[in-house]
């Protein structure tokens, strides 16, 4: 176990140890996206990434070895879904398990026939209801605009924990559970449409997989391209805002202006 993740958990009972500022900015330059928080969130979304390494348990698959800034890294864009809603959304499970990139899960399926099919999925993130979350270090190389492993697995997380994962996380007091309903639905179909005719959404296609997967794909696209968002879906971004507790788009706009893009 690394030095700094030791020293973190031994202090978890007292006092959780500083991370340097030099550690921090170094680690946010890699993720230019969280710029569209309100600055003033800054500090409280780090002291809740060091709690978060600590009400976890990370392991490294295939002999990966989790350096600090790894850990850092994964716990500020898990704890961006929650900075408002607060780490006991993900206080039904406690694995993180990160793999040197893709890998490969077996599949048993039974079909309506009662035959059985075994076949091997290549992913970079899963999910389970109620065990661990299963994440691929990509190198910086692979990454794409609207794009983020962690974040979508996490959005499922909070899919999650009212059954199984289909578009509709538990709402808060004041959202209407109709009004949901019928923006993500409308969205689903429209884009889903867009990907069989397609057309260039901006969107990761994957998407159109399911309601659950739209969920996930659109809460990635919600923090790193929060302006397409409100501009093509904005019945979803306003649903997203309701229940992240976040707004990102106007910063998004101010600092990267349409003329400028």
């Amino acid at each position: 176990m690394l030095q700094w993740l030791r020293r973190l958990v031994s202090a978890v009972e007292t006092e959780l140890p500083d991370v340097p500022d030099e550690q921090w900015e170094r680690i946010e330059a890699r993720l230019p996206w969280l710029d569209f928080l309100d600055p003033a969130d800054r500090p409280r979304l780090r002291e809740l990434a060091r709690q978060f390494i600590v009400s976890k348990e990370f392991h490294g698959a295939h002999d990966t070895v989790l350096t600090d800034d790894m850990l850092l890294e994964i716990a500020l864009q898990a704890c961006v879904p929650v900075l408002n809603l607060g780490l006991d959304w993900y206080d039904d499970w406690v694995g993180v398990v990160v793999y040197p990139g893709d890998f490969v899960v077996p599949r048993r399926v039974t079909d309506d026939a009662g035959v059985v099919h075994e076949y091997e999925d290549t992913l970079v993130g899963e999910a389970w209801e109620g065990g661990p979350v299963l994440l691929s270090w990509q190198p910086e190389s692979l990454a794409a605009d609207g794009i983020n492993v962690v974040i979508h697995e996490f959005a499922h997380k909070l899919d999650m924990r009212n059954g199984e994962p289909d578009g509709l996380p538990p709402l808060h007091a004041g959202m209407s559970v109709q009004r949901w309903a019928a923006a993500w639905s409308t969205a689903y179909e429209r884009f889903c449409a867009d990907v069989d005719a397609g057309v260039d959404t901006g969107i990761d296609d994957y998407a159109a997989e399911s309601p659950a997967e739209f969920f996930a794909v659109m809460s990635e696209c919600f923090f790193e391209i929060p302006d397409l968002i409100q501009q093509a879906w904005p019945d979803l971004y306003e649903q997203l805002a309701r229940f992240y507790r976040l707004d990102p788009a106007p910063r998004a706009r101010a600092l990267f202006p349409p003329a400028a893009t």
